[in-house]
C-alpha cells in the first residue's frame, strides 16, 4: 500500500522539516495543524487541517483536528464499503499520521501550577494516534521522531511500510498514550487526592535488555528501568566490558552500591547473595577496598563489588588479584580499565556521579499482588538514640556504633555485624534466630571480635546474644530496642561492662 497522504501535528518539531521534504519529495502530501503548518509551509506543500473540516482552529487551539472527516480518513479500512463511503463525503484516506503529544511532563516539571498543566493536556493528539493505531494494518503511526530515519529509509526501499514494522508503531503509539494518561492521572491523584499510596498504581519500566538468565540457568531473565532514573543507579549504569549479565548480577550490584552510596568518604561494598561479606571506608577507595576485602577473604571469591569513587589503578590491581564478578563504581581510570580489562568474564559497571537515596517506594512482587512502602534511606539522627547501659561509650565506640548502623540495614535479617570504626570485622545474616546470626558473626570475626561494636538490625530479645558477644570481648552493642525483656537485656550488658544503645528504629530487610 502507496503512502499518498500524511497527516503531521507535532509538539516536539525535532526533525520533522527534514521528514516532511522527504515524504514530499515521493509524492506523500502533507497535510498539518497550524502551528506545524507553519513551519513547513516554508519548504513543503502544506493543506491545513481547516481546509478538510472546513472549521478554523477553535478555542484556542484546544479543537484542531478533532472531526469526523479528519478521523473517517484515518479510521476507514481500505475495502470498498469504507472507500466508497468516503468518496461521497468528498474526504481522501489518510495513510499516515505523525502526532507527538503536547509537553505535559516537562510542564508539571516545571511547575505544578494546575491551570498550565491542564493546558498541556493534549486532546486532539492523542485522538489521532489512537485512531492510527487501531487501523495500523491501513494507517502508519509515528509518535517518535527517532522513527523518522528509518521510516524514510523502508518506503525508499521497498516503496511502502511493512506490516512487520506497523504493528511495532502501533504498539508503540499505545504505550505512548498509556504514559502520556498515566502521568496526567498521577498528577491529578496527587493534586486532588493527596495520599501516600494511590489506590490505583499504574507502574511504567522501559527494557534495556534481557539478562543472561534469572536467579537459576533455566529461568529466563530482563532487566528494566523507570522512564526517568534521577539518582545514580545499577538501572542507569553503562556496561563498560565482561559477559552479559545475569539476574543476581544485577540485584547484587544493586545491594553493593545502594551500600557504598550512604558513606560520605571513600566506602567499598562486597556483595554475596544480596548480603555484604565485607564493608569499610578509608582515607582513599584502595584502602576501602583493602579492608572490606579483609572481612572475610573466602566469601569475596566470586562477589560483586560496590565503590563510591572512581576506580584507581592501586584498587584495580586489588580487585583483579581475586574472582570478581562484577564491579560497579562511578568510573574507572585509563589505568583500572586496563588492568580489569585482562579478565575477559569480569563486568564492569560505571554509574553516573553518585547521589544520595532519594526518597521514594520499595517494591516486592508476591504472588497476585505487590507489596509497597516507603524507602528506608534517611541520614542517621544520632540525637534520637539513647545509651541505656552504666558505661557510657568511648569516642571510638560511638564512632563504629554510627558506622554499623548505617550498613546493618543493607544485611538481611536477623543481621548482626561486628565493626570497627571503618569496617566490618564479622557479619551473621539471615538466620531464623538472632543469637545464631550472632554466633555466625563472631565465627567469622574470629579475634578480631575483640573490641568490636555489635550492630542488631531488630531488637535483642534475650540476654544471650549480650552474653555471645561478651565471651569474645565484645564492648558495645548497638540496637533498636523496645523487646518486653529490655531490662534483662540492658542488666546482662552491665554485668558485662558492655555500652548498651537504643535507635529506637528498626532495619529488617527481608
Amino acid at each position: 500500500m502507496v503512502i499518498k497522504r500524511a497527516l503531521i501535528s507535532v509538539s516536539d518539531k525535532s526533525g520533522i522539516l527534514d521528514f516532511a521534504l522527504k515524504l514530499h519529495e515521493m509524492g506523500v502530501e502533507i497535510i498539518a495543524t497550524e502551528g506545524t503548518a507553519e513551519l513547513l509551509k516554508k519548504s513543503v506543500p502544506v493543506t491545513p487541517v481547516s481546509s478538510i473540516t472546513k472549521f478554523p482552529e477553535m478555542l484556542d487551539g484546544r479543537v484542531k483536528t478533532l472531526h469526523p472527516l479528519i478521523h473517517a480518513a484515518i479510521l476507514a479500512k481500505r475495502v470498498p464499503e469504507h472507500l466508497s463511503q468516503l468518496e461521497k463525503l468528498g474526504v481522501a484516506p489518510i495513510d499516515m499520521v505523525v502526532v507527538n503529544l503536547y509537553p505535559f511532563k516537562k510542564t508539571i516539571k516545571e511547575s505544578d501550577n494546575l491551570e498550565r498543566a491542564l493546558e498541556n493536556i493534549d486532546i486532539g493528539g492523542i485522538t489521532l494516534i489512537r485512531s492510527a493505531a487501531k487501523n495500523y494494518k491501513d494507517v502508519v503511526v509515528v509518535v517518535n521522531p527517532s522513527r523518522y530515519a528509518e521510516i524514510i529509509e523502508e518506503l525508499e526501499e521497498g516503496g511502502d511500510i511493512s506490516t512487520e514494522t506497523r504493528q511495532i508503531l502501533a504498539i508503540e503509539a499505545f504505550l505512548h498514550t498509556a504514559e502520556y494518561d498515566d502521568t496526567i492521572s498521577s498528577f491529578l491523584q496527587k493534586k486532588f487526592i493527596p495520599e501516600e499510596f494511590p489506590k490505583n498504581l499504574c507502574l511504567r519500566y522501559h527494557k534495556i535488555q534481557d539478562l543472561s538468565y534469572g536467579e537459576n540457568p533455566h529461568q529466563k531473565a530482563a532487566f528494566y528501568r523507570e522512564p526517568e532514573v534521577l539518582e545514580s543507579c545499577v538501572a542507569n549504569a553503562l556496561q563498560l566490558h565482561g559477559k552479559p549479565l545475569s539476574f543476581n548480577n544485577v540485584y547484587d550490584a544493586n545491594a553493593a552500591f545502594e551500600l557504598v552510596k550512604e558513606f560520605e568518604e571513600p566506602a567499598v561494598a562486597i556483595i554475596k547473595h544480596t548480603n555484604p561479606c565485607g564493608a569499610a571506608t578509608g582515607k582513599t577507595i584502595s584502602e576501602a577496598y583493602k579492608k572490606a576485602y579483609e572481612t572475610d577473604k573466602v566469601s569475596a571469591y566470586g562477589g560483586i563489588v560496590g565503590l563510591n569513587r572512581e576506580v584507581d589503578r592501586e584498587t584495580a590491581e586489588q580487585i583483579a588479584s581475586t574472582f570478581i564478578e562484577v564491579v560497579i563504581a562511578p568510573g574507572f581510570s585509563d589505568e583500572a580499565l586496563k588492568i580489569l580489562k585482562q579478565k575477559k568474564n569480569l563486568r564492569l559497571l560505571k554509574t553516573p556521579p553518585v547521589t544520595e537515596p532519594l526518597l521514594g517506594w520499595d517494591m516486592k512482587k508476591v504472588v497476585g499482588g505487590l507489596l509497597v512502602e516507603t524507602m528506608d534511606v534517611g541520614k542517621i539522627d544520632p540525637n534520637q538514640f539513647r545509651v541505656v547501659s552504666r558505661r557510657k561509650p568511648s569516642e571510638r565506640e560511638w564512632k563504629a556504633a554510627l558506622f554499623g548502623w548505617t550498613l546493618v540495614k543493607y544485611v538481611k535479617s536477623n543481621a548482626i555485624v561486628l565493626v570497627t570504626e571503618d569496617m566490618t570485622v564479622g557479619i551473621g545474616a539471615g538466620q531464623m534466630s538472632r543469637v545464631d546470626s550472632a554466633k555466625i558473626a563472631i565465627e567469622k570475626a574470629g579475634e578480631r571480635a575483640r573490641g568490636a561494636v555489635m550492630c542488631s538490625d531488630g531488637f535483642i530479645p534475650f540476654r544471650d546474644t549480650v552474653d555471645e558477644a561478651a565471651k569474645v570481648g565484645v564492648t558495645a552493642i548497638i540496637q533498636p530496642g523496645g523487646s518486653v525483656r529490655d531490662k534483662e537485656v540492658t542488666e546482662a550488658a552491665d554485668e558485662h561492662n558492655m555500652v548498651m544503645i537504643h535507635t529506637g528504629i528498626r532495619h529488617f530487610r527481608h
